[in-house]
């Protein structure tokens, strides 16, 4: 097929950049070049910001951006800019500051006009085809007339994106103890849905920052109310359509405040964090839903998510053949065709009746109860259901397969594969698959190999062997995250000499000595973008807020107290917050809690070491770091502690150790919080 436009994005990797690569706009990729081009011309900026999983991204490229007429209009008056937000959270998070601060509702596709040096004007979101155009010539028609008013707001507008970049100074060190995380949770109560879980209201996202410190919270504090809203709100989402019923995985988010109609795209994101959470919940809550979702999103992920090369891509699309969910829904000759004589049977238990059904006679796969309650209804045993369910799944995968699959974005990004690596290393504490853990360890060597440079610097994005972006704070924090998660199971120093390395990177290029807190970017003074400190949790953790929590777990491996003041320092900016707004400092309560609450390091020695910690680990323990060493070490908290002869379980607080236990029973009855 003869394409009769190609723009610049042709030589992107973006998936997303590469699907706006025949449009007849102009289509620019983001370079501080381009905007020194600009300049030189005098000519206004359009930047459009999206992803490739968007589905008002897709509407309003075939709405606007296909149209030649509307093409002309861009081309002729700007110069146009493609951004992935993915690859660019940076300019994602820049021009996102901006439509806010004029008060627009932010969200993808972001569309922003900018002077010709990036500095934004004016901004929103999706716009119709004709409301667009008018938009775009009105502001180009007051940009040639009012030139000098254009400039005095973009002035204004910058230096409002200065101050919500940058944190104030501390004016007063707040005392963080107990009553801050009580008084904090106590409040946000009154948002918890006790009946379908998560928010009140629509839409709902899983938002599993929130969830694993609330199970934490609730663990730590016996806060029964906190607890059985953690794991409705896990029940709810695995039996709700926002759940994958056939193949495993979660999607972005349901539109409906029972978890029934997702937004249909799969993100990389989501399914790394969740399978952490639902595997802490089963250490927790012991059920057995839990560790089927654990084991069916990491099969989804390897399936349909991993390269061969041990990465794992982004995301799936919401659409397939353009229409959104076309490719999970089922209609009931499809069903009955595959099903046969057990139609009934499974149109009962995932509601294939009125409670399931969404539009054009199509069906969404939910459950409505539990295992027990479904097999005692129809007089079978639970294994006999268990292995139906097995056959129906297996029977609609394999039919599923034949239609045309979504989009897939398969770009790698450091920071996503580090939640997913960590997902892999939680589900390996809970359950002991050794599948899991070589998953873990085979995406670590592929970033190793792949993403980190010899000096310590990182890449943010991979593809087909070609690294690009230079990666910001969240790689770096999340990915020390997830190597010290998978030293903690692996007892291999390796990866905690990486994540050291990566820590000495980002003191050196991301710290800011004054403010005691890390940049988003690596330090540029001449760059377009502000800079900014990240600190609010979102659907992924913040930067600073993963960078806090790391520093406390170094603080204790190495026995470096600069580590624990720093993250202590770090703490005082978030305080003052966290009563009034807990659910965007969740990760930061994480730290709280570590810091207020008994918090432990179990050092276990000895040539059966890694037998000891497997059983160990298996507890649900938030409130313990864990390391071994199967022979001599010099890590502070292993050193001096091996003996050839027994193997040793040293329980231990603030560096602080017992003397040491041989039992597992008896290291795990000092652990306890009672």
């Amino acid at each position: 097929m003869i394409m009769p436009h190609t723009n610049a994005l042709i030589d992107a990797t973006s998936p997303y950049l590469l699907q706006h690569a025949h449009n007849p706009v102009n289509w620019q990729v983001w370079s501080e070049e381009l905007i020194e081009k600009a300049k030189a011309e005098d000519k206004l900026i359009l930047v459009s910001i999206g992803y490739a999983a968007c589905h008002w991204c897709h509407v309003m490229e075939h709405e606007s951006f296909e149209d030649e007429k509307v093409a002309a209009v861009m081309n002729e008056n700007f110069v146009c800019i493609k951004v992935d937000r993915e690859e660019r959270p940076d300019v994602d998070h820049y021009y996102m500051s901006a439509v806010q601060l004029m008060g627009q509702q932010g969200g993808w596709p972001l569309n922003v006009i900018a002077l010709p040096d990036g500095r934004p004007i004016w901004g929103g979101t999706y716009f119709p085809k004709e409301t667009w155009v008018e938009n775009l010539k009105t502001i180009a028609a007051f940009y040639k007339g009012k030139q000098n008013k254009a400039e005095e707001f973009a002035t204004r507008l910058q230096q409002g994106i200065h101050q919500v970049s940058l944190m104030p100074e501390v004016e007063t060190a707040e005392t963080f103890g107990p009553e801050l995380l009580k008084n904090g949770v106590n409040g946000w109560k009154k948002y918890f849905d006790y009946k379908e879980g998560g928010r009140t209201g629509a839409p709902k996202f899983p938002m599993p920052v929130n969830l694993d410190f609330l199970l934490y919270y609730g663990f730590m504090n016996s806060d029964e109310e906190v607890l059985r809203f953690v794991e409705t709100s896990l029940l709810k989402m695995a039996r709700g359509g926002i759940y994958d019923q056939v193949g495993g995985g979660f999607a972005r988010y349901s539109v409906d405040e029972k978890w029934k109609v997702p937004h249909f795209e799969k993100m990389l994101y989501d399914n790394g964090q969740l399978i952490s959470v639902y595997s802490k919940a089963f250490q927790q809550f012991k059920n057995e839903e839990f560790k089927t979702v654990v084991y069916e999103t990491i099969a989804f992920s390897e399936r349909e998510l991993m390269d061969e090369s041990g990465a794992f891509y982004s995301s799936l699309d919401a659409d397939s053949e353009g229409v959104e969910g076309k490719f999970y829904v089922w209609r009931k000759d499809e069903l009955f065709e595959v099903l046969e004589e057990e139609y009934d049977l499974f149109a009962d238990y995932f509601n294939v009746n009125g409670k399931g059904f969404w539009e054009h006679n199509n069906y969404i796969l939910l459950r409505d109860r539990s295992n027990e309650a479904f097999a005692e209804k129809h007089g079978l045993s639970l294994n006999q259901l268990e292995v139906k369910v097995g056959k129906w799944k297996y029977a609609l995968l394999k039919a599923r397969s034949k239609r045309v699959r979504p989009g897939l974005d398969d770009k790698t990004l450091t920071s996503w594969n580090a939640l997913m690596q960590k997902g892999l290393t939680d589900a390996y504490k809970a359950f002991g698959n050794e599948e899991f853990l070589s998953l873990a360890i085979k995406n670590a060597d592929f970033i190793e190999n792949n993403l980190i440079r010899e000096d310590g610097q990182l890449y943010h994005s991979w593809k087909n062997d070609f690294t690009s972006i230079d990666a910001f704070l969240e790689d770096y924090a999340l990915l020390i995250e997830a190597f010290l998660a998978l030293y903690e199971v692996s007892g291999d120093e390796k990866w905690l000499a990486l994540a050291d390395k990566l820590v000495d990177y980002v003191f050196a290029h991301f710290y800011d000595e004054e403010k005691r807190l890390f940049y988003f970017n690596r330090f540029n003074a001449d760059a377009v973008i502000t800079n900014h400190f990240q600190k609010e949790d979102n659907v992924i953790p913040a930067a600073n807020s993963v960078m806090a929590n790391n520093l406390h777990r170094l603080y204790l491996i190495h026995g470096k107290p600069e580590f624990l003041e720093t993250a202590k320092k770090m703490l005082q900016y978030i305080t003052s917050h966290f009563t009034n707004y807990p659910m965007a400092y969740a990760n930061w309560g994480t730290l709280l809690l570590k810091l207020t609450a008994p918090y432990f390091e179990v050092a276990v020695c000895g040539i059966n070491s890694r037998l000891l910690i497997d059983k160990l680990q298996k507890g649900f323990y938030p409130h313990v770091l864990w390391a071994f060493n199967e022979q001599e070490s010099e890590v502070a908290l292993l050193k001096d502690r091996f003996d050839q002869s027994r193997d040793l379980i040293y329980v231990c607080k603030n560096g602080t150790c017992n003397l040491p236990v041989e039992d597992v029973n008896e290291a795990a009855k000092k652990l306890s919080i009672k």
